[in-house]
């Protein structure tokens, strides 16, 4: 039997070639859903920008002032399906989780949030499939914002394919708080009672934000009234 270092040579070179095979067929059906996910980013994103620029001619104004949208990468999808003990697929991927894709519409005042949200799921190509409204009832962090889980449809070359994607829609405060809520909150050697007072904090904190978009409508509505006469 051939024992020389070519022989192992190629028993290694077979075995990478094997294992990495392996490796690369299991990927590639990820990375395509995750190329599908991006795609139904484009298009919810779209719906908005065009959303905007019609209010933009008629009203004068933007009730979008930014747009920010993500794709979770595979090692987070894969960390939070074994999380729920959940097996690791594609088909488990689109079954079980629903923020894959995430877009996050920033407005200026509160009412562009719900009205921006009742256009989009007027539309007969969107599907809802769950409403959580954290502005009526915030967490009790004190956290704010509007989430829906919509599903729409892709157009690829050979097929149509139904994405879900995740929209949050906040104001500017309420994007500003909860950023740095999560930078604050999450910063590591906090001891118990330091924690206690942060969370009471940023709490108060949100009741300020969320005063603060209601004064800043208020005075917008009293401009454009003033205006209207």
């Amino acid at each position: 039997m051939d024992f020389s270092l070519d022989y192992f040579k190629k028993q290694i070179q077979k075995f990478e070639d094997g294992f990495f095979g392996i490796i690369h067929k299991s990927i590639e059906p990820a990375q395509k859903l995750l190329s599908y996910y991006r795609c139904a980013l484009m298009e919810v994103e779209t719906k908005f920008r065009v959303l905007d620029e019609e209010f933009s001619f008629v009203h004068e104004r933007n009730p979008i002032d930014n747009i920010k949208s993500r794709v979770k990468n595979f090692e987070s999808i894969r960390k939070k399906l074994r999380q729920r003990r959940l097996p690791v697929t594609v088909n488990s991927i689109e079954e079980n989780l629903h923020d894959v894709a995430g877009i996050r519409i920033i407005c200026p005042f509160v009412d562009d949030i719900y009205m921006l949200a009742d256009c989009l799921l007027r539309q007969d190509d969107i599907t809802l499939l769950e409403k959580k409204d954290y502005i009526a009832q915030p967490k009790e962090s004190g956290y704010r914002s509007l989430h829906l889980i919509i599903e729409i449809p892709i157009f690829l070359h050979n097929e149509k394919r139904h994405m879900k994607v995740e929209v949050q829609l906040r104001t500017i405060a309420m994007d500003f708080w909860a950023n740095l809520e999560h930078r604050l909150r999450y910063k590591k050697d906090i001891d118990e009672e330091t924690a206690k007072k942060l969370s009471v904090e940023l709490s108060a904190c949100a009741e300020t934000s969320a005063a603060l978009d209601l004064r800043m409508k208020n005075i917008r509505d009293s401009i454009e009234n003033k205006n209207a006469l």
